[in-house]
């Protein structure tokens, strides 16, 4: 491989997605709606990016960019590895998958695919990042675009969402930095490399202690671990439908992942087990938020709030696996928080948007009105239903073997309440994931329009839904208003029966499915994306002790 290439797309990875997100503002003044496109450029274009600088690191270790050649003391490094190239590729290839859903099923303003690009460049930078300062200004970049998308979806309850999201968000943000201030305070250096050499040797043992706490606490609030998660459920509810697929794929996983990062190769695990109380409290948060996450889960009834709950339990499984390594050195562990990381992330990507065809074809968005959905939409229904499967651990699916790993560490190491707990979620996850697949297989649709007592759904023109006055009107047709998310308005909307088995139909009147029947909002591509994140989960699962394999040379570095 060409080296010099190589060397250079870590920044190129970084830099190119944050100049491209002034594209659509900028050929916006002149053309109308070239965001998608420029979107879809960037997003496939570093999709390969990061697929060939994942055969770099595969066959040759560790790719490390240095910017303007100062020593790394004071130089931003950008490191790719074993571990943090599986989230690059996470992140372009989810970034790129969802398109296939916006690109018919909104939002379409060029505005939305500004922030869309600013957060998949601030993702990739808290993937590659080499220092903690610069950690903290790839998670602001990534936050600040996280909190527009948000914010764009109609109504109130979006702008509430995304501030009580900025409010938590800036006071994790701000509690990792004096974390990472205190640390600087001790050592002196920013760079993670040289961090875990000065932090054992450091004379100010009390400032490094301190640093880590803060930093947990951030880390706690930024992956949603309870009770700190209460931004997420709104969040991924209110977000529009195009956007939450990605905001729940991939911002905590980003987090999540930097972390571990800072566990293994800043602080380092020997240190961190020598700290009173580090893996105690590593281990707590986690598994009180596996609990509480995935109670909370069972007692939804809108769809998109149940798998918000859902992610802060699984999320709880990674940090549950995190303090395991610390606790007892494990490495088993380890690999199975970096498959779960990866797996939640595809898992989470198909659900929402899974969600999102069913919203966008029938205005569903509660458990009841899954009603079913099977006979109406099949393929959407079959997909949704592997990657249920997926998500309660059923093998072989990647969601098996990352829990199976994390629990066989949990063994090795002798927690046994850890164990305990991952079989316990897995009972509540299976709960809440069959009350979804008995509504779409085995509750007759009619029942559903009955059941729900207050009388037909309203779709409207631009394929959302009115749900008892609790959506805002957004005064008018997705056509005239860039960048909102397709949810109901009072203008054009018809009263369709549910339980009839009718799709949308944008000329007012109610079609029925099959031969001959009114124009669909769902495009193929847009169902074959859900498609493709069900069998990328089933392939993974078979593919759990390549994993292992590919990680090895990292976990080996990072353990001996």
């Amino acid at each position: 491989m060409n080296s010099s290439l190589v060397d250079l797309l870590p920044p190129l990875l970084i830099v190119a997605p944050i100049l491209a997100a002034t594209l659509p503002i900028a050929l916006g003044l002149r053309f109308d709606r070239t965001g998608w496109s420029v979107a879809a450029i960037t997003t496939g274009a570093l999709f390969a990016a990061a697929g060939y600088l994942a055969s770099a690191v595969h066959a040759g270790g560790r790719v490390t960019h240095t910017l303007g050649g100062y020593p790394r003391t004071y130089g931003i490094q950008l490191v790719a590895d074993q571990f943090s190239i599986l989230i690059v590729l996470l992140v372009t290839g989810v970034a790129t998958g969802v398109l296939a859903y916006t690109r018919r099923g909104g939002p379409r303003g060029n505005t939305f695919y500004t922030a869309y690009l600013l957060l998949v460049g601030g993702l990739l930078g808290i993937s590659l990042t080499g220092d903690v300062f610069n950690l903290f200004v790839f998670l602001e970049i990534s936050s600040l675009a996280t909190y527009a998308l948000v914010a764009s979806g109609d109504g109130p309850e979006s702008a509430v969402a995304a501030l009580k999201y900025l409010i938590l968000g800036t006071v994790a943000a701000s509690m990792y930095l004096i974390g990472v201030a205190f640390v600087f305070m001790a050592t002196g250096t920013l760079n993670m490399v040289e961090l875990a050499e000065a932090i054992p040797n450091a004379e100010r043992q009390t400032l490094i202690q301190a640093g880590f706490a803060f930093i947990v606490v951030g880390f706690a609030t930024k992956v949603a671990q309870w009770p700190l998660h209460t931004w997420q459920p709104s969040a991924y509810e209110q977000a529009p439908d195009g956007a939450t697929p990605l905001i729940a794929a991939l911002v905590s996983t980003a987090s999540a992942y930097a972390f571990g990062r800072l566990i293994v190769t800043v602080f380092e695990v020997d240190y961190l087990a020598s700290m009173p109380r580090a893996a105690s409290i590593v281990l707590t948060v986690g598994c009180v938020s596996v609990l509480a996450g995935t109670v909370l889960a069972v007692i939804q009834r809108e769809v998109k709030r149940m798998l918000a709950y859902s992610s802060v339990s699984q999320f709880g499984l990674v940090i549950a696996a995190y303090g395991v390594v610390i606790a007892g050195g494990s490495e088993t562990a380890f690999t199975g928080a970096a498959i779960h990381l990866v797996g939640h992330g595809i898992l989470k990507a198909g659900l929402f948007l899974s969600a999102a065809i069913v919203a966008t074809s029938y205005g569903a968005r509660t458990v009841d009105e899954y009603a079913g959905l099977a006979k109406r939409r099949p393929v959407v229904a079959g997909a949704m239903a592997v990657l249920l499967f997926a998500l309660v651990g059923v093998p072989p699916a990647v969601g098996f073997v990352g829990k199976w790993y994390i629990a066989l560490g949990a063994v090795e190491a002798e927690l046994w309440p850890v164990a305990a707990v991952i079989f316990l979620s897995t009972m509540l996850t299976l709960a809440y994931a069959a009350r979804l697949l008995e509504k779409m297989y085995f509750t007759p649709a009619a029942g559903a329009a009955s059941a729900r007592g207050h009388g037909p759904s309203t779709v409207a023109t631009d394929g959302g839904e009115q749900s008892d006055g609790e959506r805002g009107s957004d005064g008018g047709d997705e056509s005239a208003a860039e960048g909102r998310e397709d949810r109901a308005s009072d203008d054009g909307a018809v009263e369709t029966p549910l339980a009839a088995g009718v799709s949308y139909d944008p000329t007012g009147g109610p079609g029925r499915d099959g031969p001959g029947r009114s124009p669909d909002p769902v495009s193929s591509g847009m169902v074959a994306v859900v498609v493709v994140a069900a069998l990328v989960a089933v392939a993974l699962g078979f593919a759990g002790g390549a994993f292992a394999d590919f990680l090895e040379p990292f976990l080996t570095e990072v353990f001996n």
